[in-house]
């Protein structure tokens, strides 16, 4: 049984899942004092932190077991990344979760950077005053924004400033011009387009490129009265130049959310009248902190469980090699895998990863994540991303991929495990750039999320079926989740089913002793 610690806050939707799960301990460390947090990590296997806990040097000497940290948010600044690497400690983050509320505050810093909107109130509230001729404000409409860094993040606010009758214009060299194209944004390779802008937004991790991405030399090139937004990371901006921009008047505004130090509270920034900060909100909603908790709830699980890493920051693959759009098929390929050595528990003699259309060019970068997920349950922690390949090897376990042009799917990825009687096959691709489905088993044609308690039902393609298999469940009071069903051209068909309960092998064992039944199989992911 593996030992999942909570370090720090998280929602309690978080815990409930958490606590759900029969296979996981669950250490609540939450309240635990920082000192006191070391004595306790080697019991430890997966870690969940917050900004509260410095994930440094002390916390990963301690963590002597720890073979995975969540850092549930975005932003890793409290992590050495490079110290847990060193220790074998996987790395992920919770980068989506919080989208749509990152989204609305740089909204709410946008058009209040145009109105003056918080300074008119505190004026009205505070001071009594009605001097309506002391604020006007600009209108966004007809404006020009700039936004560096066209993500999750970016992207949203240029819709929603398309919508105010904004002119939208992207910077962002990592991604496919067309991104931005076909939303109606412009996309520029000059960084000079964005800082002649009327307003400028930023939206991109820290790192050594983006560290002091607008200094000096960046503000002198402005259009006078700018108007700047951060509500990404403290530093994206360097604090010093725009202090001086703001107090000249070159910069007439800035919404701040994020400082390099934090709290902020003393920062000089706030001695400013042309500026409006926020203590680091971009994350605080109801809605955000209970999507985190059991987005990084549901990382820490399947790492536990050795199923696959999302969002893992610090596997070896170059991050290069990984855009964007390829990161959710990794997480996908591990998860095929590992549904498929499940489906067929015999020993491996073959691993194939075959792949349709533009992710051929990441067939082999790949593969090591089709290796891992496959042979989780022969080697267990025996198993990982730098000794899979050579595991394989020594075991006799053939690998390779195979890559052919698109068909049906813009991108489609196959696992295919072969045993010393059988075969299976798992095919999956992407729905909106995210959604993960797995869309073919064995040639059965299928839709359903890689995700849950599944029985995988292969039959002979006759009437009653179905009220046979639903009346077994029903006599064990499993409830059935959603149901999906498959055929072929030779009389069999093969059903999906998800439940709410774990099946016991007194179920399965009634499942096949049914007349039309050819095989039935459970599976968890």
């Amino acid at each position: 049984m593996k030992t999942i610690m909570v370090c720090d806050a998280i929602h309690p939707k978080g815990f409930e899942l958490l606590n759900a799960q029969k296979d996981i301990k669950v250490i609540d460390a939450v309240s635990v004092p920082k000192d006191e947090l070391l004595t306790i990590l080697p019991q430890a296997d997966i870690a969940i932190t917050r900004s509260s806990t410095d994930c440094g040097e002390n916390f990963i000497n301690a963590a002597s077991n720890l073979k995975a940290l969540v850092r549930a948010g975005v932003g890793v600044d409290n992590v050495d990344i490079e110290g847990c690497s060193k220790n074998g400690i996987i790395v992920m983050n919770v980068p989506t979760a919080n989208t749509i509320a990152a989204v609305e505050m740089t909204m709410c810093h946008l058009l209040n950077s145009a109105r003056k909107y918080v300074l008119c109130v505190n004026d009205l509230v505070i001071n009594k005053t009605w001097k309506r001729e002391k604020w006007y404000g600009n209108e966004l409409y007809g404006k020009t924004l700039g936004i560096i860094g066209f993500g999750n993040i970016g992207s949203r606010v240029g819709i929603r400033a398309l919508a105010f009758g904004m002119k939208v214009i992207a910077y962002d060299p990592y991604i496919e011009a067309s991104k931005a194209t076909e939303l109606g944004v412009v996309y520029t390779e000059n960084f000079d387009d964005i800082l002649a802008c009327d307003f400028i937004t930023i939206h991109t991790p820290k790192n050594k490129e983006t560290t002091n991405m607008i200094d000096k030399e960046e503000i002198a090139k402005m259009k006078d009265g700018v108007r700047l937004i951060n509500v990404a990371r403290g530093g994206l901006y360097n604090e010093d130049a725009l202090y001086d921009a703001l107090k000249s008047g070159k910069v007439a505004y800035a919404g701040i959310d994020v400082f390099v130090k934090e709290p902020g509270n003393t920062h000089p920034l706030l001695d400013l009248p042309n500026v409006s900060a926020t203590p680091h909100l971009g994350a605080n909603t109801y809605e955000s902190q209970e999507n985190i908790a059991i987005a990084a709830a549901e990382q820490a699980i399947s790492a536990a469980r050795g199923i696959c890493y999302p969002n893992a920051l610090n596997l070896p693959i170059k991050s290069e090699e990984l855009p964007d759009w390829v990161e959710p098929f990794v997480e996908l390929t591990s998860k095929m895998a590992y549904f498929a050595a499940q489906l067929n528990k015999r020993p491996i003699k073959s691993i194939k990863l075959e792949t349709q259309g533009d992710i051929n060019e990441y067939a082999n970068s790949m593969l090591t994540f089709a290796l891992v997920g496959a042979l989780k349950n022969t080697f267990g922690d025996g198993i990982n991303y730098v000794n899979a390949k050579f595991k394989a090897e020594e075991n006799d376990i053939e690998f390779s991929t195979s890559t052919s042009a698109a068909s049906g799917y813009k991108n489609k990825i196959s696992v295919k495990i072969i045993t010393d009687n059988d075969a299976i096959s798992i095919s999956g691709t992407l729905f909106n750039e995210t959604d993960q489905r797995i869309v073919a088993i064995n040639n059965f044609k299928t839709d359903f999320k890689p995700k849950g308690r599944m029985i995988v039902f292969k039959n002979k393609d006759v009437p009653g079926v179905i009220s046979a298999i639903s009346s077994i469940l029903a006599n064990e009071k499993i409830n059935i989740a959603d149901f999906r069903l498959g055929r072929d051209e030779n009389g069999f068909a093969l059903a999906v089913i998800l439940v709410d309960q774990d099946i016991s092998e007194k179920i399965l064992n009634e499942l096949n002793a049914l007349d039309t039944c050819v095989w039935a199989k459970y599976a968890e992911l």
